[in-house]
């Protein structure tokens, strides 16, 4: 049916105003799991170093009466170190900007810092998970940690050609010839841990990227699901894999390279803290606040035998 004649519609009119929801919808990723898994302790230096140790294999053991004991040779400790590395965002805003009324926050001063915090701890949980070497800072040189991956060596499945780090060297890991994610390269390196004396076997977690996370879902495809028939909802997922050397929890990780699996025991590592995050203005340059937000961190792995990683993923 054609419009009324002479009816004044909203089209005709310049006195509707916008309707602007008062709130900013982000959908972005921002949770960082293996932050979140790991604790934090603070630490007091640009190289922060541990130590490791571990016992013999038990072995027969037996003498005969009267015994004058062969001394054994005494094993040393191990040192490891990592090196702090500095994450910062920053931003500018004009004057103008956060003067006017807006939709959302009020303050674009503050709206911008916390958004930036945000994307300085999505880059350290980047950077914390790497297969990275560490670097000395040195003039117009950034310092750099060494990530998880750069330290777990012991308890690792890789594909031809791969080979592992040392941490002690400082020697990155080397990629090699990809292949499927199997039940068996799991189990495989589960034993692997456990006949190196990785503690907790019961409290594991699988950092599993997005590419992985399907196929994992696949082992024990032959066990019953359950549906629950009151919410009418089916487990189609596995979110607790329990083998026969210990339990595994499944945590989606997204910031991780699509071709690995970190077994993680999260005990035994941890983000060392040499400052905090923390947002700075800076001096003013002009008619704008110009801010800083940074952070300066590293890699602690006090076993890496705690570890273990299938790398080499398809």
């Amino acid at each position: 049916m054609a419009q009324a004649s002479n009816s004044f519609a909203t089209f005709n009119s310049s006195r509707v105003r916008e309707q602007l929801m008062d709130k900013i919808w982000n959908v972005s990723v921002s949770e960082t799991p293996t932050l979140a898994l790991v604790g934090k302790e603070k630490i007091d230096g640009l190289y922060h170093e541990w130590l490791t140790d571990s016992f013999a294999a038990g072995a027969s053991n037996k003498v005969e009466q009267g015994n004058v004991p062969t001394i054994a040779a005494s094993s040393d400790v191990v040192r490891y170190g990592n090196r702090t590395q500095i994450s910062e965002k920053s931003g500018s805003i004009t004057a103008t900007q956060d003067r006017v009324e807006k939709a959302g926050e009020s303050s674009e001063y503050d709206r911008q810092v916390s958004k930036r915090m945000v994307e300085c701890k999505k880059d350290v949980e980047f950077g914390f998970i790497q297969n990275t070497t560490a670097i000395a800072a040195a003039a117009g040189v950034a310092p750099q940690a060494r990530g998880l991956i750069g330290f777990t060596a012991t308890n690792s499945s890789r594909g031809s050609g791969g080979a592992s780090p040392n941490a002690v060297s400082n020697t990155a890991p080397t990629d090699g010839t990809t292949r499927a994610l199997t039940e068996t390269l799991l189990k495989d390196t589960m034993k692997l841990m456990f006949d190196n004396g990785a503690p907790d076997m019961d409290n594991i977690y699988a950092l599993i990227p997005s590419a992985q996370r399907s196929t994992f879902d696949t082992f024990l495809a032959s066990q019953t699901r359950f549906d629950k028939a009151e919410d009418k909802t089916l487990t189609a997922t596995l979110e607790v894999y329990i083998g026969p050397f210990g339990r595994v929890k499944a945590v989606n990780a997204r910031h991780m390279r699509t071709r690995e699996v970190i077994l993680l025991n999260k005990d035994y590592a941890s983000l060392g803290v040499l400052r905090p995050m923390r947002d700075t203005e800076l001096a003013k340059r002009g008619d704008a606040r110009e801010f800083m937000v940074n952070t300066e961190w590293t890699c602690i792995v006090k076993n890496e035998k705690a570890h273990g990683i299938i790398a080499d993923l398809t």
